[in-house]
């Protein structure tokens, strides 16, 4: 299970959209990172069999935290540093192509 170590005091925090539900983290926290402070226990599902895929590495080498930032979708959410009411979204199976 996902568990923050405590923040230092007088930490700047900021709120984000997951999902729709607005989650309050710190400044400085990645987009992965707010997903998994939500309580939601993936960030995407593969685009063959559907399984949830969670964020693995936070460090941007196994590309498990795909997820769909401020309508952009396959972001790397572990690269991704929150911003004030920035829209976070799961994203199921393969993004759309646009043709």
């Amino acid at each position: 299970m996902f568990r923050k170590l405590p923040d230092p005091p007088r930490h700047d925090r900021v709120t984000v959209h997951v999902d729709g539900h607005a989650v309050t983290v710190s400044a400085g926290d990645t987009a992965a990172a707010a997903v998994l402070a939500s309580g939601l226990p993936y960030s995407r599902t593969t685009t063959v069999s559907g399984s949830p895929r969670a964020p693995y590495c936070m460090m941007g080498v196994c590309f498990e935290c795909l997820m769909i930032v401020d309508g952009d979708p396959s972001r790397q959410g572990c690269q991704v540093i929150v911003r004030d009411g920035m829209r976070i979204e799961r994203q199921l199976g393969g993004r759309e192509l646009l043709s």
